[in-house]
């Protein structure tokens, strides 16, 4: 033994080896690995916990097959739990008890979990696709159990969701998912053992909001999806990280848009992500501490669990399915799993399964994984009557950040639709080839121009439909062009954005009239315009509440002080606050059928159309 390194001299190619290990559980203060937390037994191996329980090649590469023992004080521990399924249990010649588990699939140590504590669970057998008849348990403290309903009924639509998208099935007898007070790592996706802390579980119309259910849902599936994203297929190294974070982000953002259906439904999730980037990715990109996706360095992995990472490492693999298509996409996903179930790979892996099932280069593509920073793109616009032509030119650059001061082009998927005055989605024609409504152009270069021809009147661009790349764009619309899109456009992604670069647009100019009046909001006005588009929103009800009451949520003072050389918190929340109420005041009826249009009488229920019911009537 040399420090924390035990060395095998002399040791050959095949050999058993038995090591012996102590380790002291309740000093564990890192809560890494194996501790205690108010007398029960826990662990947190990811990224390097398990080299604090015994001596262990400790890499994510490296897959073995587990077999656990566990032997316990019955009184003190009456459930023991660990990876896989349950072998044998029983009582011991000493009268304490015992519990073997076997995981028959290979993992790495990082998975590696066991739980000995003073718990009840909630327990259903739940028939997979196969036939076969897998036991769900849900395990909580005393005093809890009647919380654990919708994680129970999350994770069999996670389960179900998983088959009939995907194909891709429950491959253990059982799985369970432990929620207390006393894990510190918010969730954690252990192979068949869950640990979860209780805010991502705990939940009954008593004490939980809609923001809580919905968090249930989004977590209970992201930690069940890994089970084959990052535990059947896992990275080789730590470099790799968002090989499982950002597919599995990718996976949970599609079940939850899923999960409510409609278009407009879907759009709202689609908008809480990219309000997620603008506010949390988007400034880790432009500051001191940017890094690409996948980084070149660290000193300490847990730093690396970042928004970049995870959020835009889903947007990374998003991208794959709007270029491919999601049936080719799907065709990449199968080819991924049926070369390296099992394996321990790279991205580099993950993008050549894209590019191999579907007979595409995506060399290009690389760089989204190596180049940090938010790339920008300005697009230029140009209608010849005459030609019946319509010119799109697409300028893209990217700002240096620490390390990396000369950007390459980055591949940029960018779904564009054009509106005829009517607004209805003009048919599309593109350098000779045909679309339906949207066009998925593919910038590689740092400059490039399309061209659409047939296009028999002055068409308004919908650019970056349904956000089809985290960039940021860069157009000079007109109000009257962005009334148009918020009014009519058929990508309800779109369509928010329209009503918020209009808001934006009137917050910047009201924000400067009140600093320059000493912060005194007096004598402001808000245009006609404006307050007409938003009107329209409101009553337009063939739009889901939801989805309106994202139209209608003004940006946050965050997304306005992001805008302005020099921030003036007190302006910006004088001048957010005179719109607020200007809206309220010259749509005080229309708020108030909707208020009354939107009750949610009865039992409460999680469902997406009564949470979206609630989100409009709470806000009018």
């Amino acid at each position: 033994i040399e420090g924390t390194l035990l060395r095998i001299p002399n040791a050959p190619e095949e050999a058993t080896l038995e090591i012996e290990s102590i380790c002291v559980p309740e000093s564990n203060t890192t809560l890494s690995g194996l501790y205690t937390s108010n007398g029960s037994f826990y662990t947190q191996c990811e990224a390097e916990g398990f080299r604090r329980i015994t001596y262990f090649p400790d890499r994510p590469d490296v897959m073995s097959r587990y077999t656990v023992m566990l032997r316990a004080d019955k009184d003190k521990y009456p459930v023991l739990l660990s990876n896989g399924n349950l072998i044998e249990e029983g009582i011991l010649s000493d009268g304490r008890h015992y519990a073997l588990w076997e995981d028959p699939f290979k993992k790495p140590s990082y998975l590696f979990a066991l739980v000995a504590a003073r718990l009840v669970c909630q327990e259903e057998t739940f028939e997979l696709a196969d036939g076969r008849q897998a036991l769900l348990q849900v395990w909580v403290e005393e005093g809890n159990l009647d919380k654990t309903a919708y994680a129970m009924q999350s994770l069999k639509h996670s389960i179900r969701w998983d088959e009939e998208r995907w194909n891709l099935e429950l491959d253990l007898d059982r799985f369970m998912i432990v929620a207390v007070g006393d894990f510190n790592m918010g969730a954690m996706e252990n192979k068949g053992l869950n640990i979860f802390n209780t805010k991502f579980v705990l939940a009954n119309p008593r004490v939980a909001t809609d923001v809580d259910f919905q968090g249930i849902e989004a977590v209970v599936g992201h930690e069940y999806f890994h089970n084959w994203t990052g535990n059947r297929v896992t990275c080789r190294d730590w470099f790799q990280l968002s090989l499982k974070e950002g597919l599995t982000v990718f996976r949970d953002q599609e079940f939850s848009a899923d999960m409510i259906g409609t278009n407009t439904g879907r759009a709202v999730t689609r908008i809480d992500q990219v309000r997620t980037l603008r506010q949390a990715q988007f400034p880790e990109d432009a500051g001191p501490m940017a890094h690409p996706v996948r980084p070149d360095s660290f000193v300490e992995i847990n730093n690396f669990y970042t928004v970049t990472v995870y959020e835009k490492g889903a947007e990374v693999v998003r991208m794959y399915q709007t270029l491919l298509g999601r049936e080719a996409f799907r065709k990449g996903m199968d080819l991924y799993f049926e070369r390296h179930d099992g394996q321990a790979v790279t991205c580099d892996d993950f993008r050549l399964a894209m590019a191999d099932a579907n007979g595409r280069d995506l060399t290009l593509f690389e760089r989204w994984y190596s180049q940090a920073g938010t790339p920008v793109v300005q697009a230029e616009t140009r209608y010849d009557e005459g030609a019946q032509t319509y010119t799109l030119r697409l300028i893209q650059s990217c700002p240096p950040t620490p390390g990396q001061a000369e950007k390459l082009p980055f591949h940029i998927p960018v779904a564009v639709g054009l509106l005829g005055q009517d607004g209805r989605d003009l048919p599309l024609t593109v350098d000779g080839k045909a679309y339906a409504t949207t066009a998925v152009l593919e910038l590689t270069e740092s400059d490039q121009t399309f061209v659409f021809t047939g296009v028999a009147e002055q068409p308004t661009p919908s650019i970056l439909r349904d956000f089809s790349a985290p960039v940021i764009l860069k157009h000079g619309y007109s109000d009257a062009e962005l009334v148009h899109l918020f009014s009519h456009d058929s990508d309800p992604v779109n369509r928010w954005e329209a009503g918020q670069r209009l808001a934006m647009s009137r917050l910047l100019k009201l924000t400067g009239q009140v600093a320059a009046a000493g912060n005194v909001a007096d004598g402001l006005d808000l245009d006609d315009m404006f307050v007409d588009a938003m009107r329209k929103i409101l009553t337009d009800d063939t739009l889901d509440p939801a989805f309106r009451e994202q139209a209608l949520l003004l940006p946050s003072e965050t997304m306005i002080a992001d805008q302005l050389d020099v921030v003036d918190p007190l302006a910006i929340h004088l001048a957010r606050q005179f719109v607020r109420a200007a809206i309220g005041t010259r749509l005080r009826a229309e708020l108030q059928a909707q208020y009354d249009a939107n009750q949610t009488p009865g039992e409460y229920s999680p469902d997406a159309e009564s949470i979206g019911k609630r989100a409009l009537k709470n806000l009018a």
